[in-house]
């Protein structure tokens, strides 16, 4: 079989699309590739998924955590204190040991006018239980980032904002969330860079890979049994990761400099990647 050819059949294979049989011996050097390579396709859902909604939740969470009332404060401080302070692996046991313990007919939900039925039994599929984990996990460590770069925001852009006039969601919406982006972003991409990396445990979790489309990680992992050579399939996988960390810093660096496109080129904040050695 040509590489050709077997791009054609396994380059989508992780998403139900090509063929549907793993190779059982011979195995090339571009299976290897391609498949560990389909199954960065799920590396990168996860992770963009959980950053997306992760990031409106941060900034709920951050705002919350800066509020003067007890009753959003402490709510948004226990939501952080919780998710920083445990495993990211725990999480993902408790949560998968949680959803199962669910009915798997569903929950009724009675709304008054009409009962629906929540299905619950995809909770624990990892396209849906273990990206509920990774939302929740990257929200907390970016609203403490997000809450950082709010106490952080020059008093003298908010005194300003009062000279002119501005208050409530128009001083928000032009001076301190624009702001609180500009301050937390170096740290953000490298939030962002580890939530990516961070998605190579949902193979370890006890979310299972429904009829053998896993991540990258599961192709690894398939090869080097098979092979008894893990010194092929895994720095694949690491020259993935390598490639999509050198996307996200490109892209955030976009971001970065839109944000900082006021300031003079000095005075410019700089995007340094910092690789989290112990979460």
């Amino acid at each position: 079989m040509s590489c050709a050819q077997t791009i054609a059949d396994y380059a989508f294979r992780s998403i139900g699309i090509g063929e549907r049989l793993l190779p059982r011996s011979d195995f090339t050097l571009c299976q290897q590739i391609t498949l560990i390579g389909s199954g960065m396709i799920w590396n990168v859902y996860f992770g963009l998924l959980a950053l997306a909604f992760g990031f409106f939740l941060a900034v709920a969470v951050a705002l919350g955590k800066a509020h003067p009332s007890r009753w959003l404060r402490k709510p948004a401080e226990w939501f952080v204190f919780v998710f920083r302070g445990s495993p990211l692996f725990i999480q993902f046991f408790l949560a998968y040991e949680a959803f199962v313990l669910l009915p798997k007919i569903g929950v009724d939900i009675n709304l008054g006018f009409v009962e629906i039925t929540a299905e619950t039994r995809w909770l624990t599929r990892a396209w849906l239980g273990a990206l509920i984990v990774l939302f929740l996990n990257t929200a907390a460590y970016s609203a403490e980032i997000f809450y950082g770069a709010l106490r952080s925001i020059p008093k003298g852009d908010i005194e300003a904002a009062d000279a002119y006039g501005l208050t409530g969601w128009t001083r928000f919406r032009r001076i301190t969330f624009p702001t609180m982006l500009r301050l937390a972003w170096p740290a953000y991409t490298n939030e962002a860079i580890f939530l990516f990396h961070a998605t190579t445990l949902v193979f370890f979790s006890g979310f299972p890979a429904w009829q053998q489309r896993g991540d990258a990680l599961y192709y690894a992992n398939y090869f080097a049994d098979k092979t008894f050579n893990p010194f092929v399939p895994y720095p694949i996988v690491a020259g993935y990761f390598i490639l999509l960390t050198l996307c996200l810093i490109t892209l955030f660096g976009v971001f970065n400099k839109r944000l900082n496109r006021h300031l003079p080129e000095a005075h410019r904040r700089r995007l340094r990647l910092r690789p989290n050695i112990i979460r």
